[in-house]
């Protein structure tokens, strides 16, 4: 199974110019902030927005192109969606809702409803198949909405924020049985959600939009390695530095980005400058300090506290530094120092801790 996907659209002064390609049944999550166009694209390719431009096909399957004016209907697409606000029919009972797909497609009230009530004991939700959505918890509507999806042996499966509307404590098991269900599904899974965990544990592959673009693809590993954007480094939980690099006169590296200058070891025998470098260094590399700090630290940097997330025994720093810079120390140095919004401090990292992308 395979899913190709180069579409253009324009709504409201938003502007989505994507390319989504996947070889093989796989299950792959679109990543991005808010406002990035994930929704967008699965309204594209459910059938919901007709795109201005370009094609979508599921294994060789033509679903849109526009360059011959083909759009298949959402309720004649091989697929299932799982909405963000679910869209679960207030009229009908549980059973009823996830055989609708079916009885849409004209399958007979007997067997629909034979398939949705063996989809609802799939799920857990068997015990429930006679409640109205308004009875129904927020994690047992999200497993009849997942049945729903899945009843009519959908050949692309599209996940728009799936435990977005579940509280935290029943986050756990429906994300194992999101990730059993993916684990058997034989088709194409496309995840949207803006939660890395979620991501990394429920897909195989990330792929990253911003500002209604594809920006990159792969394996969280595969980005780790190379982050092409600060939403990409942030995500995988790395500082990202893009710029010149120059060598100086003691033999290490200057890597000059518009927002900053960073020092670094100078790559071998590779002689300079080099264009379109990158620069990474952990955030738990990066040491805060209240007052400039003394020693072999070559690199020095002066901000403000932009924001700070405290997470179990750590909490992440970002300061408006040039460049800026986020950090990760403990909970308890950040008491400790005294760490608020606001406050100016010193971030410091080594030169052999900024590892270098060449292009």
């Amino acid at each position: 199974m395979s899913l190709d996907t180069d579409v253009g659209l324009e709504r409201g002064g938003f502007r989505l110019d994507a390319r989504l390609s996947v070889a093989q049944s796989r299950t792959v999550a679109l990543l991005g902030p808010n406002g990035a166009g994930k929704s967008t694209l699965v309204a594209v390719l459910a059938g919901l927005l007709p795109p201005d431009r370009g094609r979508v096909s599921l294994d060789g399957t033509v679903l849109d192109d526009t360059a011959d004016g083909t759009h298949v209907l959402p309720h004649r697409r091989p697929i299932g969606v799982l909405f963000q606000d679910l869209r679960l029919l207030p009229h009908l009972s549980a059973l009823e809702n996830v055989a609708f797909p079916l009885r849409a497609r004209g399958e007979t009230r007997r067997a629909a409803r034979a398939s949705a009530g063996e989809w609802l004991e799939r799920v857990g939700a068997g015990e429930r198949r006679a409640a109205r959505p308004g009875e129904l918890s927020g994690g047992e509507s999200q497993r009849v909405a997942l049945a729903r999806a899945l009843v009519a042996a959908p050949r692309l499966l599209l996940l728009d924020e799936p435990l977005s509307s579940v509280d935290a404590a029943a986050r756990p098991e429906l994300r194992s049985l999101l990730r059993d269900t993916l684990a058997g599904f034989s088709g194409v899974a496309v995840l949207v959600t803006h939660d890395p965990v979620e991501a990394m544990s429920l897909a195989d592959r990330l792929v990253l939009m911003e500002r209604g673009r594809v920006t990159q693809a792969g394996t969280p590993e595969e980005i780790q390695a190379a982050p092409r954007t600060s939403y990409a480094a942030e995500l995988v939980g790395l500082n990202r530095f893009a710029g010149r690099l120059e060598r100086q006169a003691d033999g290490s590296g200057l890597l000059q980005t518009p927002q900053g200058s960073v020092v670094v070891t100078w790559p071998g025998a590779t002689e300079g400058p080099i264009e379109d470098v990158l620069g990474l260094v952990r955030p738990a590399d990066v040491a805060l300090h209240l007052a400039r700090p003394e020693g072999s630290m070559r690199n020095l940097l002066e901000g403000r506290i932009a924001s700070m997330t405290v997470e179990r025994d750590r909490a992440r720093v970002r300061l408006a530094s040039s460049p800026p810079v986020v950090a990760e120390v403990t909970a308890g140095s950040a008491v400790r120092l005294g760490l608020t919004e606001g406050l100016t401090v010193w971030a410091s990292f080594k030169a052999v801790e900024v590892t270098l992308v060449l292009p």
